[in-house]
């Protein structure tokens, strides 16, 4: 599907400020936090931010899985190439984020709440392991009818991959489903990322939802087994959960289901369902090769990864190339601190 317009890859997910900093275990701990997890934050989790801040020489990034996701898409594709939707307050921060966008040519269309703070997302990096902590706050108020603006549509009529960050499916179903259905009867790319272990396992409802609608989902081997898990898979090694994935009921028979999984170090895995919908090709894609000094910073290379990958998407490449352009990004992005 090679691009010949605008816009024509459309992202939808949650625009968070990322305030990140190197810490320690003793931190993780402060604050209950797993040292390689992602979590939505709880009233003990608030202090977290300021403690970032004011003691750890934090770097404020512009975050977010999703706006990851798009701005790796745009670094890669021509300009105008690929839009983001979400929902911040108006304050400072989503300042600071649009002035992050810009830079990189982004174009971002935000829901402006008024009665909420643009969110915020602690990251605490330990060693090779990063451990996320999300407040929401505006990007929690996400509505369906910002989406349905007449301008705002126009972009959605106009685009020809829709991607959405499975963070998505605690915020704004709806206008997540109405990105689906707008694919299915337009024969459009849907794709999804699965985003966290919790969302298969507290989402599983909103998530399942969703799944006529994938034509591709991307998810890395944690979040695989988490779904696993919450499904009942019987056969819970990586290529079956990949498999499962590709061969579920799918809405929009014109396209073959793809399920990716990546797996860090470890091979990509790629089922892709047969035309009838009965069977899979199950291939493994090699990483490519790093020293481990090399090795800055983990966080946001599964989002690297799919900005690689649906730019290839985009621009009508091959699903091997496609994969490959999705791992180059990835290991660009681990060598930097933070999502770049």
């Amino acid at each position: 599907m090679a691009s010949n317009g605008e816009y024509a890859l459309l992202c939808l997910e949650n625009p968070l400020l990322d305030i990140q900093a190197q810490g320690n275990l003793e931190l993780c701990q402060k604050y209950g936090l797993k040292p390689n997890d992602a979590i939505l934050a709880e009233e003990k989790h608030l202090g977290l931010y300021d403690d970032l801040l004011n003691n750890y020489d934090a770097k404020l990034i512009a975050g977010g899985a999703a706006q990851n996701t798009a701005r790796g898409a745009q670094y890669l594709l021509p300009p105008k190439s690929v839009v983001y939707i979400g929902c911040v307050g108006r304050d400072k921060y989503a300042d600071i984020l649009r002035d992050a966008v810009k830079q990189v040519d982004l174009r971002v269309e935000y829901r402006i709440d008024e009665d909420h703070p643009t969110g915020r997302c602690g990251v605490i990096i330990t060693g090779h392991d990063r451990s996320m902590c999300t407040d929401l706050a505006a990007a929690n108020h996400y509505k369906i009818d910002h989406l349905r603006q007449p301008e705002i549509w126009k972009l959605v009529e106009n685009a020809k991959v829709y991607f959405v960050g499975g963070y998505h499916l605690t915020v704004c179903v709806e206008a997540i489903m109405a990105l689906a259905e707008q694919a299915a009867e337009k024969n459009k790319v849907f794709a999804l990322s699965l985003s966290a272990p919790f969302i298969p396992q507290f989402f599983k409802d909103q998530l399942d939802q969703t799944a006529p609608y994938w034509d591709y989902v991307i998810g890395n081997e944690t979040e695989a087994a988490s779904y696993a898990e919450s499904h009942g898979l019987e056969k819970k090694d990586i290529p079956s959960i990949a498999r499962h994935l590709a061969l579920l009921p799918k809405k929009n028979t014109k396209r073959q289901r793809v399920a990716i999984i990546t797996q860090g170090t470890e091979p990509t895995v790629v089922a892709t369902a047969s035309a009838d919908g009965k069977d899979a090709e199950i291939k493994e894609f090699p990483v490519r090769v790093m020293d481990e000094s090399e090795i800055n910073d983990t966080n946001g290379a599964g989002d690297a990864f799919a900005g690689g990958f649906l730019a290839g998407i985009v621009e009508g490449k091959s699903l091997e190339t496609a994969v490959d352009m999705g791992q180059w990004l990835a290991s660009l992005s681990i060598r930097e601190l933070g999502p770049s």
